[in-house]
């Protein structure tokens, strides 16, 4: 059974400083997945992620992915 909510998928950091980490992202609304994620992170940080090659499917004849890898790009500061 799929539990991932329709329009969203994991996306799984990693390397970086969230190395690790998954988090609940949305699809674009071509249906792909995005090609960089922001995440909050601690005392005005932020972290940018870049879409990796890695995907995972629930099944075989998914058309979107269950999860999918993120690279770490960079740190920007507030």
């Amino acid at each position: 059974m799929d539990t991932t909510p329709a329009g969203s998928y994991t996306a799984k950091l990693i390397d970086g400083p969230l190395e690790g980490k998954t988090v609940a992202t949305s699809f674009l609304d071509s249906g792909d997945p995005q090609p960089r994620i922001t995440l909050n992170g601690e005392a005005g940080k932020r972290y940018v992620y870049s879409r990796g090659g890695g995907l995972e499917f629930e099944s075989a004849g998914s058309s979107q992915p269950s999860a999918v890898e993120y690279r770490y790009i960079e740190t920007v500061f507030d």
